[in-house]
């Protein structure tokens, strides 16, 4: 496998409209593949909007009718993995030949789900990950994610996982991701942070694989005036600032950390310096303990109501 680019998005949603964000989304990576980009990462919930700065008019032990109609509003928002969007985007990656990692808000059933897609320019959608933990009031909106939607992927960049913003502060989760062989560990966000920088430069140190990070630039006035629910006085608060990056598997920064802008990021990623990065630690291999420590990992879907029938008499 030879040396690729991968490029990393740093752009805003169209808030709560799909559509338009899906359009501005192709556009994005029709110009990222331009630039050589066999690999494309977007922002977590990128479609769908991250709801940075609502309360839903939910303070504890009470609902307003006002934010029941923020949440109808951000429910129209989101998409299905079958639907019109997923399906643009899948078109897209196979138009252009890349491989693409885009982050939603996914509805299933009655409940939306912060959901990293993992879409191949041949085969289409070969995964998805829809985030196991919630951070603070994302979990008034976002369901659980469960361990059927871990997935590691091949790409022609190389092997390929997502986890999530806080995901990231989960130990067992990232070593999940090891023991898959991640080897581009792409890590969609809204934490826009100085400390984020340390975080994910730890992430690639201790995986030995390249981080790609990806948030959002985003401003209040991005939601219009006619929206209230948005935290923030002045039209133009930034509500995330960006700080996308790219880090090798020794920690070294290769492109970014962009602050205060949209922009794309490009970076080159090597097999051979995974391999090279491997001589002195691997988390999953000669650096483990196996005999003192141990992960389990429960991969099965876990469906909250399961219908048990008695097989059919025979005729």
């Amino acid at each position: 496998m030879r040396a690729s680019k991968v490029a990393v998005v740093q752009a805003g949603s169209v808030p709560f409209d799909a559509d338009a964000t899906t359009a501005k989304a192709l556009t994005l990576l029709e110009e990222a593949a331009g630039n050589g980009a066999s690999l494309v990462l977007f922002p977590e919930a990128f479609i769908g909007t991250y709801p940075k700065g609502l309360t839903f008019g939910s303070p504890v032990g009470r609902r307003t009718d006002e934010g029941r109609d923020e949440y109808l509003r951000y429910v129209r928002g989101a998409v299905t993995l079958d639907g019109p969007e997923v399906a643009a985007v899948v078109g897209a990656a196979a138009e252009h030949g890349v491989f693409v990692v885009m982050g939603v808000v996914e509805r299933l059933g009655s409940t939306l789900y912060c959901t990293a897609l993992l879409v191949d320019p041949v085969e289409g959608l070969v995964g998805h990950h829809r985030k196991v933990m919630p951070t603070g009031s994302e979990r008034l909106v976002w369901g659980f994610g469960d361990g059927s939607t871990l997935p590691v992927v091949q790409s022609d960049a190389g092997a390929v996982g997502a986890v999530i913003c806080w995901e990231n502060y989960m130990p067992l989760m990232r070593a999940a991701m090891y023991a898959q062989g991640v080897e581009l560990y792409c890590a969609p966000t809204a934490d826009d942070r100085d400390t984020w920088q340390a975080s994910v430069q730890h992430i690639a140190l201790e995986g030995r694989c390249y981080v790609l990070s990806a948030c959002q630039y985003i401003t209040r006035g991005a939601f219009g005036d006619d929206y209230p629910g948005i935290i923030g006085e002045q039209p133009d608060d930034v509500l995330m600032r960006g700080g996308s990056v790219v880090v090798s598997p020794l920690g070294e920064v290769l492109a970014g950390p962009v602050f205060d802008r949209e922009e794309t990021l490009y970076a080159e990623v090597s097999p051979d310096d995974l391999t090279r990065s491997k001589l002195d630690f691997d988390p999953v291999g000669h650096y483990a303990r196996p005999e003192v420590f141990g992960l389990t990992v429960d991969t099965r879907s876990k469906a909250p109501v399961e219908f048990l029938r008695d097989d059919p008499e025979p005729s």
